[in-house]
């Protein structure tokens, strides 16, 4: 019963997860919730390898951190190099901008 009780916290909280990515105002919150998402994931996973008696979940749901946290990072890093209007400008070195003075 405690278990039952637990999947269905789990599962609510992923639900609300998924609100938060769709309706998020920023991009910021929106790879926030993805990534709570995907370490809810990692929850279910564990606690369902656990119900069923099969520990081999344990190393899926490992795997699937990893990847979860990965994923997270490329995507913060592709999008603080771009903007939405296009690739970020590069600054000026300080020896061109000395010669227009």
């Amino acid at each position: 019963m405690m278990f039952a009780v637990a999947t269905i916290a789990i599962l609510v909280a992923m639900v609300l997860a998924l609100v938060r990515a769709f309706a998020g105002p920023s991009l910021y919150d929106r790879v926030l919730a993805g990534n709570s998402f995907g370490t809810k994931t990692v929850l279910l996973i564990g606690l369902m390898g656990y119900i069923t008696g099969r520990p081999d979940f344990l190393d899926i749901a490992l795997l699937y951190a990893l990847i979860n946290f990965t994923a997270t990072i490329a995507i913060l890093r592709f999008f603080s190099y771009r903007t939405p209007k296009g690739p970020r400008a590069e600054p000026i070195p300080p020896s061109a901008d000395k010669g227009a003075a």
